[in-house]
């Protein structure tokens, strides 16, 4: 099977920064209380729902460090990138933590294994007529119960980068409305619990925009809570 351009690209530009990639995200959620707000609401609902449901992937997990972050949260986790460089990255940095060479467009996972998946700004190099096929993978690897988190960037017009960190890269950061993603994410059996949004934050971005995030929950099995 041909890859889809998109996947390839990301790859390799992943691989070409992520080192600088790694020390510019290094200490990032410490400036943003909201958004650790959204990983602890998530970690306490996972830890909530039972052990039995099955551990966390961060699916797109770059260097790991909300890996590292929902683990010390009291959340049993592993992470999922498509760059192996990243995932070279993640593994020295966090050598106690699992991480896995992998892609959120074919997760090999098994059915119902986990009891949540976060996509930290994983998906924004997805295309949208891509995004339903990974909404149902998500779906279908979630346990009965089990809970989502999406963050992203609100807008409509993607930012296409050619350049970062002084390396050449191929980039789409595709902004998406929140209520277009939530209608997506329902679609493929996930029902929505809340919706935040958050204004941007000076010199987090190129292009400053606020930023969404979504939580949502894989259907209980009959008679659970």
């Amino acid at each position: 099977m041909i890859e889809p351009d998109f996947l390839s690209a990301t790859r390799m530009s992943y691989d070409a920064v992520a080192g600088e990639y790694t020390d510019y995200v290094r200490t990032e959620l410490a400036s943003k209380p909201v958004d650790r707000a959204q990983l602890a609401a998530f970690a306490e609902l996972v830890r909530a729902s039972g052990a039995e449901a099955g551990p966390v992937a961060d699916v797109g997990c770059g260097p790991g460090r909300v890996t590292a972050h929902l683990r010390d949260l009291g959340v049993e986790t592993f992470g999922i990138d498509l760059s192996p460089q990243m995932i070279a990255v993640a593994r020295r940095e966090y050598p106690d933590l699992r991480f896995e060479v992998g892609t959120m467009t074919d997760l090999d996972l098994p059915d119902a294994g986990l009891g949540g998946l976060v996509a930290w700004y994983s998906t924004i190099h997805v295309p949208i007529a891509e995004l339903p096929a990974v909404f149902a993978g998500f779906h279908r690897v979630l346990a009965p119960g089990g809970y989502l988190l999406l963050a992203f960037q609100v807008g409509d017009e993607p930012l296409s980068m050619t350049e970062a960190f002084g390396r050449s890269v191929n980039l789409d950061f595709h902004r998406r409305r929140p209520d277009v993603i939530a209608d997506l994410v329902t679609a493929a059996g996930l029902a929505m619990q809340a919706r935040t949004i958050r204004e941007p934050i000076a010199g987090e971005s190129v292009r400053p925009c606020p930023q969404a995030f979504l939580l949502a929950r894989k259907p209980p099995a009959a008679g659970a809570s």
